[in-house]
């Protein structure tokens, strides 16, 4: 399962770098759905924060002595150095970290900005970010955004952090269980919560992660809760550490 999980982060990070990969320098500062942050800017947040997750993997003690909101999360690191630079520094930041990770022992919890993880837990939260920041590239190039399995991880991210985004927004967490029964592109199922569940979110898979990265308002998203739990879940969903909002962080 580790194995499968870090190949399908690995396969997230090659498909945006092959997007990147493709830019002239110019379009490295073109400004992207987070207010203040470049495609440059995107970027260099992922590379950093793949750094910061090889130093819980290898030296939690390290880590420890971060500042508690992970300081600016990376972004500054842009305004230095060629693109190509800096996309060899996240690519080898990558490999780093994967490699990282496939060592760390069974039952290891990793420190974090938010509630300590298991490598599956932080594998899984990478691969959702890199897709995440991925989406805001995709829109500032206003390429469309590719629906893939690897879609399946961000979907259970957002229902395992269900509790933790309504914890975020300072709102008790709901003791029903909510159902959730996704739609695939190629019209397969993905599905997760009791079957017999009084409430219930369905929609698009593609447009349930959408929501859960915060990348797109639920307006514009075809996503039909059942029940005042999963109605609010919807609009407060957060599968990132960090304050509510849309924004940069994830």
């Amino acid at each position: 399962m580790r194995a499968a999980l870090l190949a399908d982060l690995a396969a997230e990070g090659a498909a945006l770098e092959s997007v990147l990969g493709e830019l002239a320098p110019a379009d490295w500062a073109r400004p992207t759905p987070a207010a203040g942050w470049t495609i440059a800017h995107q970027v260099a947040h992922l590379a950093w924060t793949d750094e910061v997750a090889l130093l819980a993997a290898t030296d939690p003690a390290a880590f420890a002595g971060l500042p508690a909101d992970g300081g600016d999360r990376g972004a500054s690191g842009a305004t230095t150095g060629p693109p190509e630079a800096l996309l060899g520094r996240w690519r080898a930041g990558r490999q780093r970290l994967a490699d990282a990770l496939a060592a760390v022992p069974e039952g290891t919890r990793l420190p974090w900005f938010g509630p300590p993880m298991s490598v599956a837990s932080m594998a899984t939260a990478r691969l959702m970010e890199t897709w995440a920041h991925g989406v805001d590239v995709r829109d500032a190039l206003g390429l469309p955004l590719e629906e893939s399995r690897r879609l399946d991880h961000v979907a259970h991210l957002g229902v395992r952090t269900r509790d933790f985004a309504f914890a975020a927004h300072g709102l008790p967490s709901p003791a029903a269980p909510v159902r959730v029964e996704l739609t695939r592109a190629d019209g397969s199922r993905w599905s997760a919560g009791p079957e017999d569940a009084g409430q219930q979110v369905s929609g698009p898979l593609l447009d349930f992660c959408l929501r859960v990265v915060q990348r797109r308002p639920r307006a514009a998203l075809q996503l039909v809760a059942v029940g005042p739990d999963a109605d609010r879940w919807l609009d407060v969903a957060q599968a990132f550490a960090g304050a509510p909002g849309r924004g940069s962080e994830a």
